[in-house]
């Protein structure tokens, strides 16, 4: 798996964090901060876990799909591209990348639904429009790597299987964080059960020496995580949120 990743487009779209933590200039004009660049991100990626699981797509989809959306503002404004059509776009074009299509109708049945606010509302024409811009800000580069797979063969390799819904659910909440565009889905996985590991007061010292890994990158993963914990720990307030995406309407 890791081999095969290391000869993949992914590896080569790895970035390291300050590329990440960049506000586009466009954004910075309009008064967004580095830290409601951050929590957009956060909402929309809730929004789109929340979306699919109406829809009852595979979790692998909804992590493709939140792997295009973070990726896109690394290259791209939400100025430019509004988070709240980018959303369900990504969610539409990964489940044609990981054959499990569904419908641009479908999807906007689902937000019209469950959403109250006229900004979320869109028209399939809206989305379809939106797919080609998504393409061309992706280069068309569609093919994601996931930890799910090294985490699942991980465990079983470490006789550690009893830590599979720890480290699986630790690992849905990275994407909530940049992790998947800064490191190898395999370390990704490695920091969930070094966590999973402390959490359950496991030995696995002379398993992850086995390993030969950098073991200094995992925790430091392993950190990165944690931190995320503590910081985003509350509930993101609606109106900041709210606040943070009007700023993107509005005239610089």
């Amino acid at each position: 798996m890791a081999a095969n990743f290391w000869t993949s487009s992914h590896s080569k779209l790895l970035l390291d964090q300050d590329e990440v933590d960049m506000v586009p200039s466009m954004d910075k004009e309009k008064g967004l901060t580095l830290e409601d660049f951050k929590l957009i991100k956060i909402h929309m990626t809730n929004y789109i876990w929340k979306l699919a699981q109406l829809i009852k797509v595979r979790q692998r989809v909804i992590a493709t799909a939140v792997t295009y959306f973070r990726r896109v503002y690394t290259r791209k404004s939400m100025s430019e591209y509004d988070p709240r059509l980018l959303a369900p776009t990504c969610l539409y074009l990964a489940s044609k990348a990981e054959e499990s299509t569904v419908q641009a109708r479908l999807i906007v049945f689902y937000i019209k639904k469950h959403s109250t606010d006229e900004k979320y509302r869109f028209e399939v024409k809206d989305i379809l429009e939106m797919e080609m811009k998504l393409l061309e800000a992706l280069d068309y580069y569609l093919i994601v790597y996931h930890p799910y797979r090294s985490l699942a063969q991980l465990l079983q390799d470490a006789g550690m299987a009893d830590l599979t819904h720890l480290s699986w659910g630790i690992v849905n909440d990275t994407y909530r964080m940049d992790l998947i565009l800064i490191y190898a889905p395999f370390k990704i996985a490695l920091a969930c059960i070094y966590i999973a590991t402390v959490l359950k007061e496991k030995d696995s010292t002379s398993w992850f020496e086995e390993l030969r890994v950098d073991m200094n990158e995992i925790k430091n993963i392993s950190m990165e995580i944690l931190e995320f914990y503590d910081v985003y720990k509350q509930v993101i307030p609606d109106d900041r949120i709210i606040a943070a995406l009007n700023r993107l309407t509005s005239k610089a």
